[in-house]
């Protein structure tokens, strides 16, 4: 899923262009819709669904079988052992399928997932991504990774070990500040740049660019 027009491509581009002339430090931006599908999520609601049929029909069985024989016709009979049996395994599919199936409504789905696992598993897509696309590519090892992902309303800034070891992880919290504050009124485009421009900014001061300075990595963003 594209978020982003080609237009507003370019103004996250230009930002990380503009911000790189002032530090020797190499910025990357990463757009993704979401960071990771959550299918053993979704197995445990859909199992926890299950269990918890199951469960109520072992606790009170009577208002279940009663609904059973209405719909045969009004019929009572006495059940066995077997059909008790096959009627909670029943239930327990048709709760695990109906579990499953409600998940395939995406925004049911996110807001399903805890908070702390959303943040967890947007940190480790980050790190995954700092590592193929800024981790020591640089010839000082000063690649800086700004990643949103969209469906957890989750972002990332990971930096190389020479800047991790001038600047503390706390001094990015504004750039992230100014970036989720344009975000969250729609203005992505606008939000990630604004990020690069306060993360150029830090970097500036750490690294200024030096006079033979090479850009190392792409400016533009990566949507994925």
């Amino acid at each position: 899923m594209a978020y982003l027009t080609p237009d507003e491509h370019k103004i996250v581009s230009d930002a990380v262009g503009e911000a790189e002339t002032q530090t020797s430090g190499e910025i990357v931006t990463v757009l993704a819709d979401r960071s990771d599908d959550y299918h053993d999520v979704a197995l445990l609601w859909a199992a926890a669904l299950a269990f918890t049929a199951m469960s109520l029909f072992a606790a009170l069985p009577r208002p279940f079988l009663n609904l059973w024989d209405a719909l045969i016709g009004g019929w009572s009979h006495e059940w066995t052992t077997g059909e008790l049996a096959s009627m909670t395994i029943g239930l327990g599919l048709i709760a695990f399928v109906f579990g499953w199936a409600m998940q395939l409504i995406e925004p049911l789905k996110f807001a399903l997932i805890p908070g702390p696992l959303k943040t967890s598993r947007a940190h480790a897509q980050a790190i995954k991504h700092f590592k193929v696309g800024a981790e020591r590519r640089t010839h000082g090892r000063t690649g800086v990774l700004i990643y949103l992902s969209m469906r957890e309303h989750r972002a990332e800034i990971v930096a190389d070990e020479s800047i991790a070891a001038k600047v503390d992880a706390e001094v990015w919290g504004e750039a992230m500040g100014d970036m989720l504050g344009l975000i969250k009124r729609g203005r992505i485009a606008n939000g990630m740049a604004a990020g690069v421009r306060d993360v150029g900014w830090v970097l500036a001061q750490h690294f200024p660019r030096e006079e033979h300075d090479e850009n190392e990595l792409p400016d533009r963003l990566i949507e994925v």
